[in-house]
């Protein structure tokens, strides 16, 4: 399996981190990396991590300026491609076809090409622009999943909560995961057994 992962200038880059992370530990996916100028301003304010770390965690990495790159074609076979986390201004430009950049040239190829797009917003509250664009993105296919805390699970820190998004991220390619199954609630079984 071929991902492109794409990071973007809004906050949330250690959920990045994790799911590259996550994905080099899965021998059957290549992942091909696109960092944003704003991505790499975002690792150096956000993280510990500088981007040739993060860089180092991908099969192939591409300068966002790099427009003549394979994935800017319809033609190099893609299986998807996530970005996390996803700023607005490239919501508004994939929802538009504004190819500028490579990161958005290979996510209109996605569309076109009718390849599966995870998006992880990073913006609240959502403008109704916000809303608007990615409604039209829902309506193309592209999954739209804001990095929402989780509390069933009991992920009382902050590594579990990226764990649980990232494991949300790869469930959507089914990818191995080690999400907590939802199995109703507490009294579900309990109420099963004695046939009520």
């Amino acid at each position: 399996m071929k991902l492109i992962v794409g990071i973007t200038g809004a906050s949330g880059i250690l959920i990045a981190v994790e799911l590259l992370q996550r994905l080099k530990a899965i021998k059957e996916v290549e992942t091909h990396l696109i960092i944003t100028d704003g991505g790499e301003l975002t690792i150096r304010d956000e993280t510990d991590f500088d981007s040739f770390a993060i860089k180092q965690l991908a099969d192939v990495v591409y300068n966002v300026h790099e427009m003549d790159a394979a994935i800017a074609s319809g033609s190099f076979r893609i299986d998807g491609m996530i970005i996390v986390p996803c700023t607005m201004k490239t919501v508004a430009g994939i929802a538009i076809g504004y190819g500028e950049n490579l990161l958005l040239r290979a996510a209109d190829v996605c569309i076109k090409e009718r390849r599966k797009m995870v998006l992880v917003p990073r913006e609240m509250p959502f403008s109704t622009i916000h809303l608007k664009n990615m409604l039209t993105l829902s309506e193309l296919g592209v999954v739209v999943m804001p990095p929402v805390l989780t509390f069933y699970n009991t992920a009382n820190t902050i590594h579990a909560q990226i764990n649980h998004i990232v494991n949300k991220i790869l469930l959507q390619f089914d990818l191995p995961s080690d999400l907590i199954e939802w199995k109703g609630g507490k009294n579900r079984q309990e109420n099963f057994s004695l046939g009520k």
